[in-house]
């Protein structure tokens, strides 16, 4: 993967090209000091004037009341003083009623996907900036885009010049199983998964055939040739009607989750094998194409570990045996000391 195809996956890029095929989204350039602030590991502390200016009179007056709250009497407790960013605010706000009141933010390349258990509705969902820099200020994914962008790139050349953006996008209810990742090399089709791989979806094991060819013609019909680089991921969004669309572009490489793929199996292009149906012996035109074929292999989310220790997640799936064993010990042990209490 080179610094190029990551730098042709910004949001920015590849937008002027698909937007008839994509969601409704405006881009706004990120300021310095909002930049500087979305680093920032401090507690995140945003001045009230910043919040939605539909905000009701009664709540105004309880954040008064909360402001003579005395917390300390501590003479060396620190006032943390919050951010103002009065005209970047107003920006946003016009950006979020041009879209309908509600939208989903993201930087260049990522969407804070790893933080949407901090907000209250535990959704990407926001209607302020408030609600974006909640997000933002709680993402390890933002984290990357802002500081990382190119750590898999494979080229010594020295990094490109980044022009930060905020992206929103008009909010909408986009179910889980009609989202499917897909691979492009040398600009053909030669993969797609299910992109929530950790839930059975029934219908898309029913209609495997026909959402695989509804993507493909998507795919020849509007994305084939047009794009900068021939090696590329893209995800996409199949509707109930049967209708596709392009939700994001990302570089071909370890940057970008392969999902029910490897990263061996796409670059080489062997066992690129679709799920075998029971009974179905045939050979399989097209991408090869993936999906979770039943409840019994379902899988924890893997943004889990985002929201809670490691360890727990390693003893939800099993991966480390050590920590189970540790874990059946604690639990016996605790069980003979309250035996003994008893």
């Amino acid at each position: 993967m080179k610094k190029e195809q990551v730098v042709n996956c910004q949001f920015s890029v590849w937008f002027p090209i698909f937007k008839k095929h994509t969601i409704k989204s405006l881009i706004l350039p990120l300021p310095q000091n909002v930049i500087e602030y979305s680093l920032d590991d401090g507690t995140l502390v945003v001045s009230v004037s910043e919040d939605n200016t539909q905000q009701s009179p009664t709540n105004t007056a309880d954040c008064d009341e909360e402001e003579d709250i005395q917390w300390s009497d501590d003479e060396t407790t620190t006032t943390v003083t919050a951010p103002e960013f009065p005209e970047f605010n107003s920006k946003v706000q016009e950006a979020i009623n041009l879209l309908g009141g509600s939208v989903f933010p993201k930087l260049n390349w990522s969407a804070p996907r790893d933080a949407n258990w901090i907000a209250l509705n535990s959704s990407l969902q926001c209607q302020s900036l408030r609600d974006i820099f909640l997000l933002f200020k709680s993402s390890d994914f933002i984290a990357h885009d802002f500081t990382q962008p190119f750590l898999h790139c494979s080229d010594d050349s020295p990094d490109p010049e980044i022009s930060y953006e905020l992206v929103l996008r008009k909010w909408s209810e986009l179910i889980p199983g009609g989202e499917f990742r897909c691979f492009v090399k040398e600009n053909k089709l030669i993969a797609i998964s299910q992109r929530d791989y950790t839930q059975y979806y029934y219908h898309i094991s029913k209609q495997q055939g026909d959402i695989s060819h509804s993507i493909l013609d998507f795919f020849n019909n509007h994305v084939q040739y047009k794009f900068l680089d021939e090696d590329f991921v893209l995800d996409v969004y199949r509707d109930s009607w049967g209708k596709v669309w392009l939700i994001d572009l990302n570089p071909f490489g370890a940057v970008t989750d392969s999902l029910l793929f490897t990263w061996e199996e796409l670059t080489s292009g062997h066992n690129l094998m679709t799920n075998q149906i029971e009974g179905d012996s045939a050979q399989h035109e097209g991408p090869a194409f993936r999906y979770t074929t039943s409840e019994m292999t379902v899988q924890p989310s893997p943004c889990l570990s985002y929201r809670i220790p490691r360890d727990f997640v390693d003893l939800s799936t099993g991966e480390d045996a050590f920590k189970l064993i540790d874990f059946l010990k604690l639990q016996k042990s605790q069980q003979e000391e309250s035996d003994e209490e008893a």
